[in-house]
């Protein structure tokens, strides 16, 4: 089973991480005009939030 994990990075997107290497960037500042992915817009916007992560086994 893989190991899979979505870590939110600081001031940044939510990034979904499988094996070890990063598959996915997924907006959190509601801002990306590619929803749900990231597009950097959170850089633009002065979007601001904390880290966290969440491990799925």
């Amino acid at each position: 089973m893989s190991d899979v994990v979505i870590r939110s990075t600081e001031n940044g997107p939510n990034l979904v991480i499988v094996d070890g290497k990063v598959v996915q960037a997924w907006c959190r500042c509601g801002g990306s005009t590619l929803m749900p992915f990231c597009d950097g817009t959170h850089k633009k916007n002065g979007f601001m939030a904390k880290t966290h992560e969440v491990k799925i086994r």
